[in-house]
């Protein structure tokens, strides 16, 4: 019995896709099964139709529309499917993988991609199970949809291939027999439309979009805890300062931190003005609330986009020929989520670099060592955020402005937006990484000496630290605290 239910009749959300990472029930009502049988009924008369030509119904793919498909509608199938088996590299994670399909599943199930209906059956059904396609990361150009990546995870569905089933790897035909599930019959269209669309592209955006607004919650929390612990005066917070800076994300961030940092007293031996990063946060920190609404937009349009070419419109008999599997959107939005991610990590980073020096942490032992010297406190973690931002600075090079044509130039330009998800995805990861650092920092300074913090809602969040990550004294392998510490502050609400 599973308690978590997707309706495919109505919206998903980011939170759906979360979800769809373990097993969960798929519902198909009524209305969605008419549409999808009114779509199919309509492929069936346009197959019967000598004088209309359809891509991919009666054609070849790609950059060879121009000469004839094969006439066999299960070799047509074949046909599309296996010259995208050039996929490289290391699996997709299963979330992403199930995630996307979801998408997919969504997509296919408005009724204007002409599918039959044991494809939107057959999703639903591999979703109720722990059932996997191996999916390698290589191969999208994110522009005809994801199609070498969604390729993969047909034929998966289809027997072929590899997946996992109970996280164990193994032959795709012996992971559906284990799940049990019955393998896929399509023909062309069923395989076309199953990869002409950026489901991959739009599920990690959303993923990491997810991800990276829980740092973004963190940061803030860890701010006002870094400005409580050391004493700081919260008069940058000021309404009236915020007011006059004009932007909204800003002001927004500003009254949520200044409602977690009520009640705190400064202790009046900091200097007049902070440095940068406790002063400008809520700037920084409100600009990205700003830029992440931006690709909150985006996330929500594109899971409610039918991504595929052609499109079909039974009602008036019409079929449109168009773009609407290039990902462009979702690639600006995960650029601009690397960005975002990119200076969230910096800020971390920076402030734990603050708490960790004597000159600029108010006296505390330096790396908030118990016994400097005999103990070393904080070293290794610091040096390991100094790492996790090179990394993060690395990855952060935009990915949409790399267009380079392909496909004899059919697809003459494309916007890479698979390459700018996964890589949002990936970097989001290491933000968490870098917010469990500062937090297992805060947690090490109230040991060594700094304050316990003054404000209910401040000392709230320590406590919750408190209780999971022990003082360093004496020194520790802290890999697993900063993990730790990471689950904890992204996911309070």
């Amino acid at each position: 019995m599973h308690t978590d239910l997707i309706k495919l009749g109505s919206p998903i959300r980011p939170a759906d896709l979360r979800r769809a990472a373990r097993p969960v029930t798929v519902e198909i009502g009524a209305d969605v099964r008419a549409r999808v049988d009114r779509g199919r009924e309509f492929i069936r008369a346009l197959l019967a139709d000598d004088a209309r030509q359809v891509y991919g119904l009666k054609t070849g793919f790609g950059a060879l529309v121009g000469f004839a498909g094969r006439a066999d509608e299960a070799d047509q199938c074949d046909n599309t499917l296996a010259h995208l088996g050039a996929g490289q590299g290391p699996d997709l994670p299963p979330e992403v993988s199930r995630a996307a399909l979801l998408v997919r599943a969504w997509s296919l199930a408005q009724g204007a991609s002409g599918v039959s209906a044991n494809v939107v059956d057959g999703l639903a059904a591999m979703f109720a199970t722990t059932f996997v396609p191996a999916v390698p990361r290589y191969g999208s150009v994110g522009a005809s949809g994801d199609l070498i990546p969604l390729a993969y995870a047909v034929q998966a569905l289809r027997g072929r291939g590899h997946a996992y089933v109970d996280g164990v790897r193994t032959q795709a035909s012996q992971a559906l027999e284990l799940a049990g599930l019955t393998p896929l019959t399509l023909d062309g269209r069923d395989a076309l439309a199953f990869v002409n669309g950026t489901s991959l592209t739009t599920a990690a955006t959303s993923l990491a979009l997810d991800s990276v607004r829980a740092s973004h919650r963190a940061s803030q929390r860890l701010t006002c805890l870094l400005v409580d612990v050391l004493g700081c005066d919260s008069g940058f917070l000021d309404p009236r300062l915020l007011n006059a800076y004009g932007h909204p994300g800003a002001v927004r961030v500003a009254d949520g931190m200044r409602k977690t940092l009520s009640g705190s007293v400064p202790s009046g031996t900091r200097a007049l003005q902070e440095p940068y990063s406790i002063r400008c946060s809520p700037q920084l920190l409100g600009a990205a609330e700003d830029a992440l609404r931006y690709v909150d937009g985006v996330v929500e349009a594109d899971l409610g986009s039918v991504s595929d070419n052609p499109v079909f419109f039974p009602d008036t008999g019409s079929v449109v020929h168009g773009g609407n599997f290039f990902g462009q959107p979702a690639a600006f939005a995960a650029d601009m989520l690397a960005t975002v991610t990119g200076q969230l990590g910096n800020l971390a980073e920076r402030q734990l670099d603050l708490l960790v020096d004597p000159v600029r942490n108010g006296g505390l032992p330096p790396m908030l060592a118990a016994g400097p010297g005999q103990q070393h406190g904080m070293q290794g973690v610091q040096l390991a955020t100094t790492a996790l931002v090179a990394e993060i600075r690395r990855a952060a090079v935009p990915a949409s402005m790399q267009s380079l044509p392909t496909n004899l130039h059919n697809q003459d330009v494309v916007p890479f937006g698979t390459q700018a998800a996964l890589r949002a995805y990936d970097m989001a990861a290491l933000l968490r990484l870098l917010c469990g650092s500062l937090a297992v920092g805060l947690r090490q300074a109230v040991h060594v000496g700094a304050r316990r913090p003054t404000s209910p809602g401040c000392a709230a969040v320590f406590d919750a630290l408190a209780e999971r990550i022990p003082p360093i004294d004496p020194d520790r392998p802290l890999d697993v605290d900063v993990r730790t510490a990471a689950d904890l502050v992204t996911a309070m609400a």
